[in-house]
């Protein structure tokens, strides 16, 4: 595992709609890595490995976050914001923030009142962020109605080969499917493998459908996070019984192809490579769901990391649930054949 690029990718801003930094990084890094890399007009980066080849395996992991954007500046230099995906608004309170504009990284603290502190049904446009501008001319000459905020925070190594984070929802499923094709490469992989770090999931979800429309898999493979249930306040019947550390997890529901699920903890076991498994009742709320729908239809799993506190600043994994689900996801690629029969009879 290239810690070092994950790292990188982790300290670099990708708000959805704002993702171009991050998917050139990756653009960049995995050249020499495959046979091909592309981008697309969204920014998803497409690495390839065999790509003459008929039968043809999708991963997908996205690259954006979720954060704020402006929306409004008050008479005293103040901003206005609206979410950008699921952000739990409670977290941005008293603490202190990036502003992504044109020219730089300006920095902000997010006010907090004993009128917010009381509002148990806080909305982000309740929110008011201060960059230290005293009148609206002043703060217009620095920012722009669109621009992307996030939480002042970055990684940090824990115990127990542990790390906590911003935005490890989706960053590390990114990084998984490009060393994931990178190591299957290596490994001789004789069908068409294909990774892409998508843009835009935690608002519209168009980069997987851009991507996997083009590509045209026979098999599509979401890998994202997914709720333990292994910290306190949770409630096991709605997540399930996972939990960090106890490596990745497969996913049933409705949508999912069984036997891609079958081949998938096949792989697993060849590996060594404890799965746990996860139940969805309609749709997973992750690329899977547009791909599933894409073309003339496409055969969809769901592998996902453990995550504690999604959608915080703290967002907590553990490396070694990383390092599995590259290897579970390279041998999976591996075990592929061009004439693999995917019908139930």
């Amino acid at each position: 595992m290239d810690k070092k690029f994950l790292y990188e990718m982790l300290t670099t801003m990708s708000v959805s709609g704002n993702e171009q930094e991050l998917e050139h990084k990756i653009y960049d890094y995995m050249q020499g890595k495959v046979d091909c890399v592309e981008s697309d007009e969204l920014s998803n980066v497409i690495a390839c490995v065999n790509p003459d080849a008929e039968f043809k395996v999708l991963m997908t992991g996205h690259a954006d976050e979720i954060g704020l954007m402006i929306t409004a500046v008050t008479s005293d230099g103040m901003l206005k914001v609206r979410k950008v995906g699921g952000v739990p608004v409670g977290c941005y309170p008293g603490h202190k923030v990036r502003v992504y504009t044109k020219d730089g990284v300006l920095y902000g603290a997010v006010v907090r009142n004993s009128s917010i502190a009381k509002n148990k049904d806080l909305e982000a446009t309740d929110l008011t962020i201060d960059i230290g501008a005293t009148s609206k001319e002043e703060a217009l000459e620095h920012v722009r109605l669109g621009d992307a905020i996030t939480v002042d925070t970055d990684y940090r190594e824990m115990l127990n080969d542990r790390i906590t984070g911003r935005a490890l929802d989706d960053r590390v499923g990114a990084f998984i499917v490009m060393q994931a094709i990178a190591q299957a490469k290596e490994k001789g992989v004789s069908i068409g493998a294909y990774a892409a770090t998508t843009t835009g999931e935690e608002t519209s979800m168009n980069g997987a459908y851009f991507t996997a429309s083009r590509v045209k898999p026979n098999i599509a493979i979401a890998v994202d996070v997914t709720y333990t249930s292994d910290y306190p306040g949770v409630d096991e019947a709605d997540t399930g019984d996972v939990q960090v550390g106890k490596g990745p997890v497969i996913c049933n529901a409705p949508a999912i192809h069984k036997i891609v699920n079958e081949k998938l903890a096949a792989a697993a076991e060849k590996r060594g490579i404890a799965v746990q498994w996860e139940a969805a009742g309609g749709r997973t709320g992750t690329d899977g769901d547009v791909m599933h729908k894409s073309g003339i239809g496409v055969p969809v799993a769901l592998v996902s990391i453990p995550l504690r506190y999604m959608h915080c600043p703290d967002e907590v994994v553990s490396l070694k649930d990383v390092q599995d689900c590259i290897d579970l996801l390279a041998q999976f690629l591996c075990d592929c054949t061009q004439d693999m029969n995917l019908k139930y009879f």
